[in-house]
């Protein structure tokens, strides 16, 4: 077996990606997507008639410019999210507008039309994880919509105190993103490399493994953003791992033994203290964290910046004022 069919053995694998050829081609159990991810796909030919009748959507459901653009954006995604379900058994996640990662209110009205939508198009729910920001206000939205039967994976995790959050919230699932860290950390030390053992993004989603693992949340954990296959193999046995078309290739291409380095048996024989996390103890942790305080920041701004790019090059194409 090459590594890829190895490492799905121990693991979920889920593609990271919008292009709906790529999760054809690897065959993944779920997909992510992102508005980053989506604005690198649309102008790909296969995506015009996805486009075309979101639009059209938007014109017959929106009375305002404002509201037509928030309507395309949304069938967008979701058109797109039906597309992958097409090609895979398992779950696909659509990200909320990062601009609502402050507003728990917004979140959960944006959430549950994405689901509406998606409930349009004949999905069941439980095939759909709503994307939220791991800020305080995004865990507390995700434990509104989990009431509702809405399944939530947070996104832009950088800290335990983020983990900890989110699984007091009951969310269904949370993405710590181990090459963003390690981004994080050869920029502030200067060190151009770790050994995949000392990577600090590694590290990071192996303390959150071990500790939810110890106190038996149900939250799973899906190692994402990675930036060499080595980092993915560091975490072999993790519940889920979000994997680029880029890694998943380079998986399938070797034949080298992949060997489980997490283990729930191991996790729970660990002393671990348990840390209550409330609203104040939450920020405090995270603002002694430059890295996750820095990461998170950066991170909203981006998916924010890469929405209003998408918005605008839809405006583009349909002379939207």
């Amino acid at each position: 077996m090459n590594q890829l069919e190895q490492l799905k053995k121990m693991t979920t694998i889920v593609v990271d990606t919008g292009d709906i050829e790529a999760v054809k081609k690897y065959k993944p159990t779920d997909a992510t997507t992102n508005p980053s991810l989506i604005f690198s796909a649309v102008e790909k030919p296969e995506y015009k008639p996805l486009i075309e009748d979101a639009y059209q959507y938007s014109k017959s459901h929106a009375k305002t410019p404002e509201k037509q653009m928030s309507v395309f954006m949304d069938k967008l995604f979701v058109n797109v999210g039906c597309e992958i379900l097409k090609s895979i058994p398992g779950r696909v996640s659509t990200e909320v507008d990062a601009r609502l990662s402050f507003d728990v209110e917004g979140s959960i009205k944006k959430g549950q039309s994405l689901i509406a939508l998606y409930e349009e198009m004949g999905i069941d729910r439980n095939r759909i994880l709503i994307k939220l920001a791991s800020t305080w206000e995004g865990g507390l939205a995700a434990k509104e919509l989990e009431k509702m039967g809405i399944h939530c994976n947070m996104t832009l995790m950088f800290s335990l105190a983020q983990a900890i959050h989110c699984a007091k919230a009951n969310a269904t699932l949370i993405s710590p993103f181990v090459g963003r860290i390690l981004d994080w950390y050869k920029k502030s030390t200067g060190v151009s490399s770790y050994a995949p053992t000392e990577d600090p993004g590694v590290q990071s989603v192996t303390e959150i493994y071990h500790y939810y693992k110890k106190y038996g949340y149900k939250t799973q954990i899906m190692g994402a953003s990675f930036r060499n296959k080595e980092e993915i193999l560091e975490l072999a046995g993790c519940d889920l791992l979000t994997i680029s078309p880029q890694y998943l290739g380079e998986l399938e291409a070797s034949d080298a033994p992949v060997l489980r380095k997490l283990d729930v048996a191991k996790s729970k024989a660990m002393n671990i203290p348990e840390i209550n996390i409330d609203e104040k103890t939450y920020r405090w942790l995270l603002n002694n964290e430059a890295m996750a305080t820095e990461k998170l920041s950066e991170g909203i701004r981006n998916f924010a910046k890469d929405a209003g790019k998408l918005e605008d090059l839809l405006r583009k194409m349909y002379n939207l004022n």
